[in-house]
């Protein structure tokens, strides 16, 4: 699978690039807050960030600022954007934090409120490439060649992760990796209109 965001992320703008020069693979839980980017993300000016584009989706474009938060482990600020935004994209962005919380069973609820969404597709195969490049597991067999992306079947896999009931913790945080850069992309071209 192409390793893509971390050398695209320019066309995100140069704020956009600055925010998300540092790859990470976050953890399945909270995580630990990167505080050298706080004062970036406090001073994140929304115009300034889309520029030259204009925002045609401000909702998309709040998305994008609860998603660097969220990128750099800051799990209360993104979730007070998120759950602002009245959109199935506001939601699954919701629903992400939840998850790494760990509240899984208020993450099902907001990707309940998801429904199908367009990311889907490419994270369902995303997901299968990297399953097979890694060891089998029992636990994983639902994403090998699934007919479509089960949201909730992925939140149970995290939780046995964070549980310590499966092994599959390296691999839950590739996908949970490739989800945000999808979503991200999905946010960012419909906040500028394409």
């Amino acid at each position: 699978m192409k390793e893509f965001f971390k050398a695209d992320a320019h066309r995100y703008g140069p704020v956009f690039a600055a925010l998300l020069e540092e790859e990470r693979l976050n953890s399945l839980d909270r995580g630990s807050p990167h505080t050298r980017v706080r004062s970036a993300l406090e001073a994140f000016r929304m115009e300034e960030a889309f520029a030259p584009h204009p925002i045609v989706d401000r909702d998309m474009a709040k998305a994008c600022l609860s998603a660097v938060w969220l990128y750099h482990d800051f799990l209360e600020e993104s979730h007070q954007i998120s759950q602002t935004i009245p959109t199935p994209t506001g939601s699954y962005w919701h629903g992400l934090m939840h998850r790494r919380e760990p509240d899984f069973s208020n993450s099902k609820y907001w990707f309940r409120r998801v429904g199908e969404h367009p990311i889907f597709e490419p994270l369902r195969i995303a997901a299968a490439e990297l399953v097979s490049a890694s060891p089998p597991q029992e636990s994983t067999d639902f994403m090998v060649n699934p007919s479509k992306w089960d949201p909730f079947a992925f939140i149970d896999l995290c939780e046995a992760c964070v549980k310590g009931r499966s092994p599959a913790e390296r691999l839950c945080r590739q996908i949970q990796k490739r989800e945000w850069e999808l979503l991200f992309d999905y946010s960012f071209r419909k906040a500028i209109g394409r």
